[in-house]
């Protein structure tokens, strides 16, 4: 049996202070708003209760920002793609913001189980003014259960219309993706860092950024697979692979840390539901 769901977030900015809206059909939702920062930062929570999906399953997500709004979405868990009975498991998230909106898209992980059928889709839709700061992050397989990923696929698509797409097939069955060196080397997780903007950032910004990233990865047990880059004038990005989620997603936190300090000067204020 396929469970579908649907989930519509939208943040206002409403007397000073970011109000988040939603409606959803099945099991997709967020939590309470919270408000660690004031009222100007709404933090959500998104939560899918059967904890993963199967084939045929499909989530549609949709987070829309108006301008003068702030929003921050993570999730309480990865997002896990089951083992597939021969039809994809497909999640799709858009992204949509207006003139002077911001976003923080911080879910945890994405989870490919062995034998899974995946879609992973990403889409950030920026007007002029509009800032996105997000992560992504996939790992294959359980290593420490003893679980490889052995078989099964994992489509992954991130866009930005007109500014960035990536778009890349990983099949358990290619060994020289999979464990060659122009490929995943051996490491079964993959991480990438965003700041994305709707406007061009000034070279000193973006090259601050840049400096700031690559000093936290000199500085971490990741430095040798992990990377910063600045493709185009609207997008700072780094990528980096590792063994498994713990040092990649670390690695992550830190940069995004130093990165909301030098772009919105704003302290690293992390999820409640990080620490739980």
């Amino acid at each position: 049996m396929t469970w579908p769901a649907r989930l519509h977030l939208d943040y206002r900015c409403e007397q000073q202070r970011t109000v988040a809206r939603h409606l959803h059909e099945g099991p997709l939702r967020v939590l309470q708003s919270l408000y660690p920062e004031g009222g100007a930062i709404c933090h959500n929570v998104l939560v899918h209760p059967p904890g993963g999906l199967v084939g045929g399953d499909v989530l549609d997500i949709t987070a829309q920002v108006a301008g003068g709004a702030h929003g921050l979405v993570t999730t309480p868990g990865a997002t896990r793609f089951y083992r597939s009975n021969g039809m994809p498991a497909v999640q799709r998230t858009r992204l949509v913001l207006e003139s002077g909106a911001r976003l923080e898209w911080l879910p945890l992980e994405a989870l490919a189980y062995n034998a899974c059928e995946a879609e992973n889709h990403l889409r950030i839709e920026l007007a002029p003014g509009a800032e996105c700061l997000g992560w992504d992050v996939t790992a294959f397989g359980l290593p420490h259960a003893g679980q490889p990923f052995a078989q099964g696929r994992f489509l992954q698509h991130i866009e930005a219309p007109g500014l960035w797409l990536e778009r890349g097939l990983v099949d358990a069955q290619d060994a020289l993706l999979m464990d060659g060196p122009l490929g995943l080397a051996g490491q079964r997780c993959m991480a990438s860092l965003f700041f994305v903007t709707g406007s061009a950032l000034a070279r000193e910004r973006r090259e601050a950024a840049l400096d700031l990233a690559r000093a936290v990865i000199d500085a971490h047990a990741l430095a040798r697979t992990a990377g910063a880059t600045s493709p185009q004038p609207q997008l700072v990005v780094v990528r980096t692979l590792a063994p498994v989620v713990e040092p990649a997603m670390d690695l992550l936190k830190r940069i995004w840390s130093v990165w909301r300090q030098h772009f919105w000067d704003l302290p690293a204020t992390a999820p409640r539901i990080w620490a739980m």
